[in-house]
């Protein structure tokens, strides 16, 4: 089993903390996406849409999105669930990183894409006024979270789940997208700050 890799890349760092959880071992394969590595024959045919991160089973399968690949390793090591226990906590979950992923890890993502200058030759056409639009969409999600986490220990209850993965990994990925931390939402900076100093948020 092979999981190909690409850093510090948002995605590929949700599958590597997801894991680092579950206290799993995946042979990695780095992809160097300054290199444009994620873009070659090889990789190609194994992602058409050359996207990392992708896993690839010993018996040939491959498996390509971040949360399917969570999911996978999720089934195969149920403990500790980190898709939520009984209907109830998996819809929860489910609801939550959904949230995460729509309304603030892209609007992040649109910010980085659309407005970094190191992003023109990779994201064509490059929209600065796409991207510019996205930093309060991005804001304006966390003031709804903060709401939340007033009540919640964790993004989906009081579990911790890949919801809170996707999220911790979006909030760090403000920084290169030039989006301030909201220092004044209190328990946004408080859930940000337990996550992060788990052992997984190094993976």
């Amino acid at each position: 089993m092979k999981l190909y890799d690409g850093g510090m890349a948002p995605n590929p760092r949700r599958v590597r903390v997801f894991l680092a959880e579950k206290n799993i071992k995946v042979e990695l394969v780095p992809v160097d996406l300054t290199e444009k590595a994620h873009k070659s024959p090889d990789m190609t045919a194994l992602n058409p849409m050359q996207r990392v991160p992708v896993l690839e089973l010993d018996d040939g399968t491959v498996i390509t999105e971040s949360v399917a690949i969570c999911r996978y390793f999720e089934e195969i090591t149920p403990e500790p669930a980190l898709f939520g226990s009984g209907a109830v906590g998996r819809a929860q979950v489910e609801m939550w990183n959904r949230r995460l992923e729509l309304h603030f890890m892209a609007s992040v993502a649109a910010a980085f894409r659309h407005c970094h200058p190191a992003m023109a030759g990779w994201e064509v056409p490059q929209l600065p006024e796409w991207g510019e639009a996205n930093r309060p969409k991005a804001l304006a999600f966390l003031d709804i979270l903060d709401t939340h986490l007033a009540e919640n220990e964790f993004v989906a209850g009081e579990a911790f789940s890949i919801a809170d993965i996707t999220g911790m990994i979006a909030f760090e990925f403000m920084k290169p997208a030039r989006i301030g931390r909201p220092e004044h939402l209190g328990n946004v900076m408080r859930w940000y700050q337990a996550v992060s100093a788990r052992p997984s948020a190094r993976a």
